[in-house]
Parts: structure tokens; sequence; C-alpha cells
């Protein structure tokens, strides 16, 4: 696998606090969606625990879905619902919910746009990160516009995704098309 940077995904790296939110040894658990998409864990997606348990993942299939960004988000909504992050009690925890939803459009719109459409969204939750993994086949770079100029049409989605969230990166793995591209964001905890 390659990645953008030199810890494996879902280890966010040390904080400066020196607590770095990785898994005390927990084994990943899956839970039940509503809709039609099975639970699943893949190997190294997500770290980290809520409580006491380990994270709480949820995934859908995407390839060949139409009116997937729509799907997507809706997707997400019910996981911040059941995850306990709406509604939201407050403005903060409300504006947490809504980067979410936005970061899972923006990634989401990229993969049809730029990768030939997305093949998966994953979404996991402890209680510091929210984790989005969006699959698809394409072979690009995806990269914030630099220089960003707010007033340029479009290619405004990594630029978003960079400030809105802790991490984000890529990986690849060795004889597999495609790529996985994740983000990391801060939980309302």
């Amino acid at each position: 696998m390659m990645t953008t940077r030199p810890y494996p995904p879902g280890d966010r790296g040390p904080e400066p606090s020196g607590a770095s939110g990785a898994s005390e040894g927990g084994t990943p658990a899956a839970e039940v969606p509503t809709g039609a998409a099975a639970p699943s864990v893949p190997s190294g997606s997500a770290d980290g625990t809520r409580g006491t348990g380990a994270p709480q993942v949820r995934r859908i299939g995407l390839r060949g879905e139409s009116g997937v960004v729509p799907l997507a988000r809706d997707f997400a909504r019910q996981a911040l619902y059941a995850w306990g992050w709406l509604p939201a009690a407050g403005a903060d925890q409300r504006a947490a919910a809504e980067d979410v939803l936005l970061v899972v459009s923006e990634l989401v719109t990229n993969a049809c746009l730029h990768a030939e459409g997305p093949d998966e969204l994953l979404l996991a939750c402890d209680s510091k990160v929210i984790r989005v993994e969006v699959s698809d086949r394409g072979t690009g770079q995806p990269a914030p516009r630099t220089p960003h100029r707010a007033g340029r049409p479009g290619g405004h989605g990594m630029f978003i995704v960079q400030r809105l969230c802790l991490d984000w990166g890529v990986v690849r793995t060795a004889g597999r098309p495609g790529k996985t591209v994740w983000a990391e964001l801060g939980g309302t905890a």
C-alpha cells in the first residue's frame, strides 16, 4: 500500500498532548447500517475507540448507483443520527455534522468527476474522529488547486477537504486498480 503520509491509515500520528487516539488493541466491530449496505471493516481503515468499544463502522457500495452524491449524503446523515452527532445539541455539534456531510459530498463528487465514479463509501466513528473513505478505480492523484483562487469556478473540493479535516490522504493497494481517498474530521465529544 502507498499513502501520502509516513504513518498508516487511521493513525493520526502523535498529538501535541501526547495522546494518539490509536486503538488500544480492540478488534474493530461492524455496526449494522440502515439501508441495503452490509457492514464490514477493511484492514487498517480505522483506529480508535468510542467509549470502551471499537470504532463504529458503516459502508455502502456506490458502483453503478444513480444519484450517488445525495445517496452518500443520506447514508452519512443516517450514520450521524445513529452515532449521536444528530440531532445537534448546539451550534458546534451542528457545524461538525455539516462538515462531515460536506466532506462526504466533496469526496464522492471528485470520484464522479475525476475517477470513473465511486465504488464505495466507508464511515468510521470513534470518540475523537470520524473517518470518511471513498474508494474508486481512478488513477489520478487528488490535490488542492494551488494557488487557490476563490473566484475561479470549480476545483475547490480538495481545498475544502484540506481546510475542514484534521488530515487526509490517498491509499493505493499494489496489484489493484484505483485508490481510496480518506479524510478525518474532529469529533464532538
